[in-house]
């Protein structure tokens, strides 16, 4: 043990010597990969750690910068007027009320009061002349996309996802003050030109599915003298009655979208833009 110790030593004494010597032969270098001293004798050992020697503890190593993190997009925050869809009939007894309802909000600018007579009371004796099967059929998907067995009058669904069956004011305000307080990420603008409109879309971020983008016309305001029927002897006004209620587009949601709708007639127009489903709606507008 004692000599192989000592036989260690004199290897490494003799390298330094060597090393000095080397040292004084080798003039020094400004760069380049030649070097001085121990690494330039280490040199001549092809078999010896191509990294070289160093009598010196090893330095902490650079690390590799790490690439830069782009920041995300902002998002958008964009407050639109709450749609507020109320399924309703000349021909039900229990409608006049949560009609009477829809008449009081349909001024408000923050919100979007539709109401889409159905045409399943038709039956009992009145027809209302303000009914199409599309309105029934859009109940029936609501229905079926809330996994419910069953359609009602009066029904108010609110921003295309909370349910009211029945006249419940105090719970509408409050669903209209929650979204209303509710920012969405997408940028909606709406502009006409004779009887077309501009419509321009816009996500950030990007939605993570396809959304569908529907014109809508209403009119105003109409009072009705029901002669028949459940709500007979009746004379009873409604307010933004829908005449059209048509799909024009399908959004991808990731690229901005310009289209052109047409929207001939004086009555009202509104844009929704709405998850498949039909879901929640995520921006809408209006230009009366």
């Amino acid at each position: 043990m004692r000599r192989t110790f000592s036989a260690a030593c004199s290897f490494w004494l003799w390298l330094a010597f060597a090393a000095v010597a080397q040292t004084a032969a080798d003039p020094p270098h400004r760069g380049g990969t030649t070097g001085t001293g121990i690494e330039s004798f280490f040199r001549n050992f092809p078999d010896l750690p191509a990294q070289g020697f160093s009598l010196m503890p090893p330095g902490p190593r650079s690390a590799t910068p790490a690439p830069a993190v782009q920041p995300p997009p902002t998002a958008f925050t964009e407050y639109h007027p709450v749609v507020v869809e109320l399924y309703t009939s000349q021909g039900c007894s229990s409608c006049p009320p949560a009609d009477g309802l829809l008449a009081e909000i349909a001024g408000r600018d923050d919100v979007i009061a539709l109401a889409l007579h159905v045409d399943y009371w038709d039956y009992i004796g009145w027809a209302d002349r303000f009914a199409k099967p599309g309105f029934t059929k859009r109940q029936k998907a609501y229905a079926r996309a809330a996994g419910e067995h069953a359609i009602y009058t009066p029904q108010m669904i609110v921003g295309g996802a909370e349910h009211l069956v029945g006249l419940r004011p105090m719970e509408l305000v409050g669903l209209i003050d929650r979204y209303n307080t509710t920012p969405s990420q997408v940028r909606l603008s709406l502009a006409r030109e004779g009887e077309v409109l501009r419509v321009r879309l816009e996500a950030q971020p990007p939605l993570p599915r396809a959304a569908v983008v529907q014109l809508v016309r209403y009119r105003p305001e109409e009072t009705v003298r029901i002669e028949h029927g459940e709500n007979a002897g009746r004379v009873i006004r409604y307010s933004n009655i829908v005449t059209d209620w048509a799909p024009i587009a399908e959004w991808d949601g990731r690229q901005p979208l310009n289209l052109d709708a047409s929207a001939p007639g004086s009555d009202a127009a509104v844009v929704i833009v709405q998850e498949q489903g039909p879901g929640a709606i995520l921006a809408a507008a209006r230009l009366r």
